[in-house]
C-alpha cells in the first residue's frame, strides 16, 4: 500500500477547508440527493461526498456505508486530490500496488474493488474532497457516467460556494446585531443623561423671562425664547432618536386582540391636535390579532407628519384598512404639501425628511419614517407612498395576519 503524499499547497487548501467550516456538521437532504444520483447513474452502491482533513477523510453525504470518516493516508480521497482537474478511477484495486493490501481493499468479500472520484473545488482551485462512487466488485465507467459525475461534483462546488456566502451574510447580520445594540444603548444612554439638563434648561429659560421680562428688552426675550426653542427641538431630536433605535424592541411585543379606530382615538388624543384638523376613521372598526403597540407608533408617526406638512386652511386625514387571508392592509391620505417624487427613493432613509420646514416653521429630523419603514418590516409587511407635490400623500402599508390568541 502506498500512503497518498500530501500536495504542495496542503497550507492553503487545508485553510480552506477549515473556512468551509463543514466537517463534523449534519447531514443535509441537498448534498444526499447527489449521492443518491452519482449511485444510480453510475451504477455503484456506494457514494460519498468527502472532505480531506488534515489526517481524515470525513464524510458529508454518504450511501452504502455507516463510516463517519476514515484515516487520511489510508483513503482513495487523499490519492485522488493530488489531481485536482482530473477524475481518479481505479477499476480493480487489487491490482493496483497503491490499494492491494488497503484496510478497506483485503476483505474477500464487500471489500473495495472499485474507485472514481472526482475533486470538489474551491474558488482559487484548491481541493477540498472529491465525490465519489465505490463498488465492491471491479467497475469501469462510460464516458457519459464520467462526465454525469463531474456534472454532479460541480453542483456539490457550487453548494459549498452558496454555504460560504451564507455564513458570510450571517457573520454580516450578527456584526451589525451587534452595531445596532450598542446604539440602541448609546442612544439610550445619552438620551437618560440629556433629558434633565435639557428639561431644567427649558424650565430656566420660562423662569428667566416669567421673573425678569419687565426688566428684560425686546432682544433680551428673544434670546430666551431661542434657548427655550433650542432646547425643545435638541429634546425631540432626543427623542426621536430613542424610539428609532428602541423600536427594535416593539417587535417582540406579545399578540394582543385590538380594535384598529379605538387604537387610532387613543393616539389622536396623545397628539392633542390643536389644528384645525379632520380624521377621517375607517368605516369598520376592523378587529385585529397582532402587535399594537407596533401599529400605534407607526400611525402616531404618519399621523403627526400629515398634520406637520400640511399647509392647507383645514387638514384632512383619511384612513381606510382592509383585510385578506395573509395581510392586513391599511392606507393613510392627507391633503397637505405632497412628496416630490425625486425625494420618494430615500424618503425612508434615516435623516431623510419629507420637506425643509413643517408647519411651524420647524426643521424635522427625518427620523419618523426610517422607523415607520423598520416596523413595517418587523411585522412582515410593506410600505408604499403615492405623492406629487402640492397635492398631498398617500400611504400604504401592510401587516402580516398573526395568529388568532385564545
Amino acid at each position: 500500500m502506498i500512503s497518498p503524499a500530501v500536495p504542495t499547497n496542503e497550507e492553503k487548501r487545508f485553510e480552506s477547508v477549515q473556512k468551509l467550516d463543514i466537517i463534523d456538521s449534519f447531514a443535509e437532504e441537498t448534498y444526499d440527493s447527489i449521492t443518491r444520483l452519482a449511485s444510480e447513474i453510475c451504477g455503484t452502491p456506494m457514494a460519498l461526498i468527502s472532505i480531506v482533513g488534515s489526517d481524515k477523510n470525513w464524510f458529508k453525504s454518504k450511501l452504502g456505508t455507516d463510516i463517519p470518516e476514515t484515516d487520511r493516508e489510508i483513503s482513495f480521497c487523499g490519492h485522488a486530490i493530488l489531481e485536482p482537474t482530473e477524475l481518479f478511477e481505479i477499476q480493480n484495486a487489487r491490482e493496483d500496488i497503491r490499494f492491494k493490501d488497503n484496510p478497506f481493499v483485503i476483505p474477500e468479500e464487500d471489500g473495495i474493488r472499485f474507485y472514481a472520484g472526482v475533486p470538489i473545488l474551491d474558488e482559487q482551485g484548491l481541493p477540498m474532497g472529491t465525490l465519489c462512487v465505490l463498488d465492491s466488485k471491479e467497475n469501469c465507467l462510460s464516458e457519459s457516467q464520467k462526465s454525469s459525475l463531474k456534472a454532479l461534483a460541480k453542483q456539490v462546488e457550487l453548494l459549498f460556494e452558496y454555504r460560504k456566502k451564507n455564513q458570510a451574510l450571517e457573520k454580516l447580520k450578527n456584526d451589525l446585531d451587534e452595531t445596532n445594540r450598542i446604539l440602541r444603548e448609546f442612544a439610550s444612554t445619552v438620551s437618560h443623561d440629556l433629558k434633565m439638563p435639557l428639561a431644567n434648561m427649558i424650565l430656566t429659560a420660562d423662569i428667566l423671562k416669567a421673573k425678569y421680562s419687565s426688566r428684560m428688552d425686546e432682544e433680551g426675550i428673544n434670546y430666551l425664547n431661542y434657548l427655550k426653542h433650542s432646547g425643545l427641538t435638541l429634546s425631540e431630536y432626543i427623542n426621536g432618536l430613542l424610539d428609532y433605535y428602541s423600536s427594535s424592541n416593539l417587535e417582540a411585543d406579545l399578540n394582543q386582540e385590538f380594535f384598529l379606530n379605538d387604537l387610532l382615538e387613543d393616539i389622536i388624543d396623545l397628539l392633542q391636535i390643536d389644528q384645525n384638523c379632520e380624521i377621517n376613521l375607517p368605516d369598520n372598526n376592523l378587529k385585529i390579532f397582532g402587535n399594537s403597540a407596533a401599529l400605534g407608533q407607526i400611525f402616531m408617526n404618519l399621523i403627526s407628519n400629515s398634520i406637520k406638512y400640511n399647509s392647507s386652511d383645514k387638514i384632512i386625514i383619511e384612513i381606510d384598512c382592509t383585510e385578506n387571508r395573509e395581510f392586513y392592509n391599511f392606507s393613510i391620505s392627507d391633503n397637505g404639501i405632497g412628496i416630490p417624487k425625486e425625494r420618494h427613493t430615500h424618503i425612508f432613509d434615516l435623516f431623510t425628511t419629507v420637506a425643509d420646514k413643517d408647519r411651524q416653521g420647524k426643521k424635522g429630523h427625518g427620523i419618523g419614517l426610517s422607523t415607520v419603514k423598520k416596523l413595517v418590516g418587523s411585522l412582515g409587511g410593506n410600505i408604499r407612498l403615492t405623492s406629487e407635490k402640492d397635492k398631498g400623500t398617500h400611504f400604504e402599508f401592510s401587516m402580516r395576519r398573526s395568529q388568532q390568541v385564545d
